[in-house]
Formats: structure tokens, C-alpha cells, sequence
């Protein structure tokens, strides 16, 4: 931001929104709130931003995702989001982490609930072939996460504590060979099932894994 202005998205500047009296006189007119008011009893518009953001980024991709679109998809002022973020990176930090966050959090509650080895295989397969890995958001946002990481080794650090916590899910049922393991498997048929035109059936993933778990 400059002085009374913010920098779109194509390096243009276009005056900075204001709360002055005429902007505040017209809201208490017309029964409405200040908007300093609005954002002071907004606590969770940068929680929310983020979300919006995932959305935005598995619609659009990295590459088609700007402050301006998140902004509008949210439905709050373009400098909300660099009020919240420091930048661009900042945002798809934030976005990615809480994808890869969200996605370790289901491996946990499943994983939670299986209290034998077979158990434990069961619940893999239903990892792989399930829908919470499979839909369409989690999945297109996930593309976008590699395909960054792979490009720029800073947005390592997330997928790298994704495959440590997912590891650290696995572990309470295997042994670290055996949970790396897994954690490969799931993460490439997974891969493998969204991306060909005759996916992997259910009993082939089933199969895998008990390779795996009974060798």
C-alpha cells in the first residue's frame, strides 16, 4: 500500500477505502454499521480469508489465484488481505497448511478408531478409496500444494510435516518401516485412482496393503 492507495493485483493503484465521516455518516443514515465497526466485530475474517482462499486456489490454481479473487469470494474490501497477509506466499502458506492440517486430522480420527492390525488395514483402504481424500477441493488443492513444493523447496516444509504427521498416525499400528510404507501407498494410489481413466478397484487397494502389512 502507498499513501491512500492499495496496489491491485496488475501493479495499478487505485485509492484506499475510508472510514471517514461521509463513509460512517452514510452508514448510521441508513440503520447500517460503520465499517470500521464491521471489521473491529470481524475476529475471524482472517480464518475465514484462508479457507476462501483453498477454494479459490483448487478453482483457479495457484497461478490464477489473486488477492482480488479471494477478496471477492470472501465478499470483504481488497485491503483485507493485506491487512491479514504479509503477501501472496503468505496466503498459500496459510492456505496449504491448513489443507495438509485438515487432511492429517482425518488420518488421525481414522486411524483413532481401529484397534487391531487388520483394523488399522481396513481403515487404509478406506483412506484410499474413500471420499474424504478423493473430493474434488481436497484433491485439486493437494495438486497445486506438490506441484508448488516441487518448484519451490520453501513449501517443503509443509508437505514434509504432512508425511510426519500422517507417519505419526500409521505408527500406533506399525512399525516406522512399515507406516512409511503405508504412507507411500496411500499417498500414490490415491494419486493413481484420481487421475486414470480406469482407477484401481477396491480389492486391488486392498490387496496392496495387506502385501504391505503381512509380507
Amino acid at each position: 500500500m502507498v499513501h491512500g492507495q492499495y496496489l491491485e493485483d496488475d501493479g495499478r493503484a487505485r485509492p484506499a477505502e475510508q472510514d471517514g465521516p461521509s463513509r460512517r455518516g452514510d452508514a448510521l443514515a441508513t440503520g447500517g454499521t460503520p465499517p470500521s465497526s464491521r471489521r473491529r466485530h470481524d475476529p475471524g475474517r482472517r480464518e475465514r480469508l484462508i479457507d476462501v482462499a483453498l477454494g479459490v486456489i483448487a478453482e483457479y490454481g495457484v497461478a490464477g489465484t489473486t488477492h482480488r479473487r479471494v477478496a471477492a469470494a470472501a465478499d470483504v474490501p481488497l485491503g483485507s488481505m493485506t491487512y491479514h497477509f504479509a503477501g501472496m506466499d503468505d496466503l498459500l502458506h496459510a492456505a496449504f497448511t491448513r489443507l495438509a492440517g485438515r487432511t492429517a486430522d482425518v488420518f488421525d480420527t481414522v486411524l483413532s478408531r481401529a484397534d487391531t492390525v487388520e483394523e488399522a488395514g481396513d481403515a487404509v483402504v478406506g483412506l484410499i478409496t474413500g471420499t474424504t481424500l478423493n473430493a474434488s477441493e481436497t484433491m485439486l488443492a493437494s495438486l497445486e500444494l506438490y506441484a508448488l513444493a516441487a518448484r519451490r523447496p520453501e513449501f517443503r516444509t509443509i508437505t514434509d510435516a504432512w508425511m510426519a504427521r500422517s507417519r505419526e498416525a500409521l505408527h500406533a499400528h506399525f512399525d516406522p518401516q512399515t507406516a512409511l510404507m503405508l504412507d507411500a501407498l496411500i499417498e500414490g494410489t490415491t494419486l493413481h485412482r484420481a487421475l486414470s481413466l480406469d482407477p484401481m478397484s477396491v480389492s486391488t487397494v486392498r490387496t496392496a496393503v495387506e502385501r504391505i502389512i503381512r509380507p
